[in-house]
């Protein structure tokens, strides 16, 4: 049976695999996991979702689970992600819910779980939750012990007045067109850059439970490109459904990814002094280019697996200041404990407020190398990926590439896929490499 738990939480078609009997299940198995034990006062979740239509759905049905084993459900609404996470510290409860499938399509949906202080979990813990899952209920309270909900009507305030710490400058005369996705930046995002002082102009922001991430967001950045250009704007700035992402658009519309966003706040915090022991915290999908900027600047890069999470538990770990991935999701333990968008775009603005450059200029010390990505299905990702052959082609690649590029190959964390990843000097290489060990994978299969 595979795992429950994904890279980010449970995900899935809503209604068909994500079902509210399976949502049900999992609030109710995370309240008999994370409630504090010992404690004389009422056991609280914070729930928050964004605004597609099945999240309705699922949000009922997490609380019955929660409520069910007397858990009181501090309901936030259409939050971002990172706002449920804060505010599962905020309001010191036991854990948090976020009910969303990121920048996933409208149909699919999520559930992810956070323990006390906003924290994501660690693998032991979702096993146990899954674990639970599978045994299902056990005894449950009555009368006084069921559990409440309650609306949190200040959840949004909180979360604006925390974020907008993160701007250390105002950003008065700075326009910047942001592309909220249809989700649960929609109302937060806007107002937050408003507070900080710039000029704000949005586009899809408009949610109606079925548009979200419909051809918007930060994987369809057209559309914002050419808004920034339209609006003469000296950046884009483009959120995920749950906000826990940003990239950005310098202001002739070119993009500027994860990456070099994670170059730009790396260099102002080494120079406020802000970069905990110089050091960058980066996934392995993140370009050459990135470890060559830090190197040249002096700036360490750790490197992790695939996901935030891993990204958050290396930070936690080495007590740095400053994390992220390609894909936009950037960390900044000071400010929260899961990528948030919005934090992002301030720090990256308050840098263009402060030193008075362009975006283009700030990012101009990453030089992305040409990157090929080949996804090949597989009957078992995880013997093929090991298979003698496949190391070998792999293992030419590395020599024939030296210090001038790199191979990446690993199992992807959801389907039975196998990525293949190469970085070279010029597209051509990279392809023809990719092309091959890619072949030596499906040879396989």
């Amino acid at each position: 049976m595979a795992r429950l738990f994904g890279t980010d939480g449970v995900r899935g078609v809503a209604n068909q695999d994500l079902t509210a009997e399976l949502a049900m299940a999992l609030g109710a198995a995370a309240a008999r996991r994370l409630i504090r034990t010992g404690a004389t006062r009422r056991r609280v979740a914070v729930v928050g979702r964004d605004p597609r239509a099945s999240g309705e759905m699922l949000e009922a049905a997490v609380i019955a689970g929660l409520t069910s084993e007397g858990v009181d459900a501090l309901r936030v609404g259409v939050l971002p992600t990172p706002a449920v996470a804060y505010l599962t510290s905020a309001y010191d409860a036991d854990f948090g819910v976020m009910i969303s499938a990121s920048h996933n399509p409208m149909p699919d949906n999520g559930i992810k779980i956070f323990g006390p202080g906003g924290l994501k979990l660690d693998d032991a813990t979702e096993d146990r939750i899954e674990e639970l899952v599978q045994q299902g209920p056990g005894a449950r309270p009555t009368g006084a012990g069921i559990g409440r909900i309650v609306d949190a009507e200040d959840a949004l305030d909180r979360y604006l007045r925390h974020v907008g710490k993160a701007a250390t400058t105002r950003l008065d005369g700075l326009t910047v067109v942001v592309d909220c996705a249809h989700g649960a930046a929609s109302a937060a995002a806007p107002q937050a850059y408003r507070a900080a002082g710039a000029e704000v102009v949005t586009i899809h922001a408009e949610p109606d439970g079925l548009n979200i991430n419909d051809g918007c967001g930060s994987t369809h950045m057209d559309a914002l490109r050419a808004a920034v250009v339209a609006h003469h704007a000296d950046l884009g700035l483009a959120h995920d459904g749950d906000a826990d992402r940003c990239l950005a658009v310098d202001a002739q519309g070119r993009v500027v990814d994860g990456d070099a966003i994670m170059v730009v706040l790396a260099l102002a915090m080494r120079e406020a002094g802000e970069l905990a022991s110089d050091t960058l915290v980066a996934t392995v999908m993140s370009n050459l280019g990135l470890h060559l900027a830090m190197r040249s600047a002096g700036v360490e890069v750790r490197t992790t697996g695939v996901g935030d999470r891993y990204v958050l538990e290396e930070l936690r770990a080495g007590e740095y200041s400053l994390g992220g991935e390609q894909s936009g999701h950037i960390v900044l333990p000071a400010f929260g404990t899961t990528g948030d968008g919005i934090v992002t775009g301030l720090r990256l603005m308050a840098r263009m407020a402060q030193t008075r450059c362009g975006l283009a200029d700030l990012a101009e010390p990453m030089q992305t190398l040409p990157q090929v990505l080949i996804n090949v299905e597989v009957a078992d990702k995880a013997t093929v990926a090991d298979a003698p052959p496949v190391r070998d082609a792999v293992a030419e690649v590395e020599a024939e590439l030296g210090d001038t590029g790199r191979i990446l190959l690993r199992p992807s964390g959801t389907e039975q896929v196998v990525r293949v990843m190469v970085e070279a000097a010029d597209e051509d290489t990279a392809r023809q490499m990719a092309v091959r060990v890619a072949e030596s994978v499906s040879a396989q299969r």
